[in-house]
């Protein structure tokens, strides 16, 4: 739309149901440069994106235009499909039901793509969970355990 103006920076986190450590270092960079390529193909601009085993983060400029869990939706099919019909994994592969979305402004940017470009050096310290729960608690997001730790909880015998 003429004359709109906008920079909206979301980080959106996305983890691996029953929060197995499925994602290889192997084929990381080809999923995230799949991933990057859904972004741009939705019209939005893919600023930092890295992740570990078990979940990945990214952090896209959004047009205000984009509604963002029609784009994590869209994210999350087509990796999915992507990584079974390359083979990635023996395992069954799918994301966990739902996501983490973060708004940030411009000043933390550069502090945003150093996390996220840090995440394997910060993994080996922190476990995923612990930085979930610091995420929601310091951007006062309210949550419920039960859905939180839904796909861990509710499966009988995750898959190994």
């Amino acid at each position: 739309m003429a004359g709109t103006y906008s920079q909206i920076y979301i980080h959106i986190i996305i983890a691996v149901r029953f929060r197995q450590a499925l994602i290889s270092e192997s084929w990381d960079e080809d999923l995230y440069k799949y991933i990057t390529g859904i972004v741009r193909n939705n019209g939005q601009k893919m600023l930092a994106i890295n992740g570990v085993a078990d979940h990945v983060h990214f952090l896209i400029g959004m047009k205000p235009s984009c509604c963002l869990s029609d784009l994590v939706r869209e994210i999350k099919k087509a990796s999915n499909k992507y990584i079974r019909q390359n083979r990635f994994t023996r395992y069954p592969f799918s994301w966990q039901i739902g996501y983490a979305a973060f708004s940030h402004s411009s000043s933390a940017m550069h502090t945003v793509v150093k996390y996220i470009n840090r995440q394997k050096e910060h993994h080996l310290k922190r476990k995923f969970l612990n930085e979930y729960l610091r995420f929601l608690r310091s951007f006062k997001v309210e949550y419920n355990d039960k859905y939180l730790l839904e796909d861990v909880l509710s499966a009988k015998d995750p898959p190994k």
